[in-house]
């Protein structure tokens, strides 16, 4: 066998060498990103669960706040059917849900009685746990994603992504307003309230045309 035929192979075994091991790092980052978005429907299921124990807790107590409740119920519907249609339209889905809780929650301020109910704090106190795991397996699941649409994106993995069917993943994102909580203005307390308006000059007597300068007093 000539010397150029065996430098010819070992080149070539090593191109295999190296795509197979860029291949391989593919498949690894992609199935962390799978096991990322399963650590996230983990502790959105348990959110989905909770949510239908906190609106039967407090609806007795709202009678005038119904609308409340049909929205969070809405939103958590919404959000379990949204499971099915990717990352970007469930975590939109999830921030609408959120956005109704922290509604709900805001609401339940203003009644005493259930922020003493037993049962309604330990569901408030469970809700806010997991939505400080979701908050915590959305940031891992984003900075997966991020390292592995960046390497597919980059020479050498962008020559073999496309062939191989390594496509770019979505991001779990947070929109802006769900991170906020809501500002409720009951309208009393807890504010400087606005100064009165100055009360209007007094007409000028009938009569005369102004005010007139006082006279010196005579001897």
């Amino acid at each position: 066998m000539s010397i150029p035929l065996i430098i010819l192979i070992v080149v070539v075994i090593l191109i295999v060498v190296f795509v197979i091991g860029l291949y391989n790092g593919l498949v690894q980052k992609r199935l962390r990103i799978d096991e990322a978005l399963a650590q996230i429907e983990v502790q959105l299921k348990r959110r989905h669960d909770l949510i239908p124990n906190l609106v039967s807790a407090v609806k007795g107590y709202m009678q005038f706040e119904q609308k409340v409740l049909t929205d969070v119920t809405n939103a958590r519907a919404a959000a379990v059917a949204a499971g099915a249609q990717g990352p970007a339209a469930q975590a939109q889905a999830e921030n609408a849900l959120t956005g109704t809780l922290r509604s709900l929650f805001a609401v339940v301020e203003n009644y005493p009685e259930l922020k003493a109910n037993q049962n309604v704090m330990e569901l408030q106190e469970q809700l806010t746990t997991t939505e400080n795991q979701i908050s915590f397996s959305r940031q891992h699941y984003n900075a997966t994603v991020l390292d592995y649409n960046t390497q597919i994106a980059t020479v050498p993995s962008n020559f073999i992504a496309g062939p191989f069917g390594f496509h770019a993943r979505e991001f779990f994102d947070a929109e802006p307003e769900a991170s906020q909580t809501p500002v409720v203005d009951l309208g009393f307390g807890g504010g400087t309230p606005p100064a009165p308006p100055a009360p209007p000059a007094p007409p000028a007597p009938s009569g005369s045309a102004g005010p007139t300068e006082p006279t010196a007093p005579t001897s």
